[in-house]
């Protein structure tokens, strides 16, 4: 059985009892606020796609920066129960499976100011399995952000720091004007995992 260090345990319960507190259903939400501060991604009227976005947390937070003008959409596999805001939509989709024919469909063609993407697999203790799962959601929410982003407009990504790594940061370069690869304080010290933030999208490489 691993054990848990006091430490971590403190660290671990700090986040969470925040969360309870400021009534967000998970302490993911302090990534993305940290995020925000350092990089300004999301604006007042901003649409922002949030993948991956059950429980609902940073969908919560992006609905205050982006107030009753903007519009969060949150696409994941499982129902959010939390209860949203107004300028808060979700659908229940793989997003894996989504290609330019649901986003066509759902008329979110080059919608969005921003993409953002939590999404983490299933953890299986083989940190170069978890980190390969990890790089195919990354690639899955790229090629979303791809159709779905307006041009100019910012992707934020969490991936899991493995061979693919240096792979995927490369995608993110050509295809974005500015790049940056950030470690959230409130990740754990010990977490393979890693943002990586494009801003100013350049548009679409069908052919990359």
């Amino acid at each position: 059985m691993k054990r848990v260090s006091k430490k971590n345990q403190r660290w671990k319960d700090h986040y969470s009892e925040r969360a309870r507190q400021e009534q967000y259903p998970a302490r993911s939400v302090y990534k993305l606020k940290e995020a925000q501060k350092k990089f300004r991604l999301i604006k007042k009227g901003d649409r922002v796609l949030d993948l991956g976005c059950s429980p609902g947390s940073w969908m919560l937070y992006v609905a205050e920066l982006i107030g009753k003008q903007g519009r969060i959409l949150g696409i994941d596999r499982k129902a959010v129960t939390h209860k949203m805001p107004p300028q808060a939509a979700t659908l229940t989709a793989d997003v894996l499976t989504i290609d330019r024919a649901w986003i066509e469909k759902q008329e979110l063609l080059n919608h969005f100011d921003v993409v953002l993407s939590d999404m983490a697999p299933a953890t299986t203790g083989n940190k170069m399995l978890d980190a390969t799962r990890s790089f195919q959601l990354c690639q899955a929410a790229l090629n979303v952000a791809e159709m779905a982003l307006k041009p100019g407009g910012s992707f934020i990504c969490k991936i899991f720091q493995g061979e693919e790594f240096k792979e995927f940061s490369e995608s993110i370069r050509i295809r974005f004007r500015n790049h940056r690869i950030f470690k959230p304080r409130s990740s754990r010290k010990e977490s393979k995992e890693i943002f990586i933030v494009g801003m100013g999208c350049k548009g679409q490489y069908t052919n990359i």
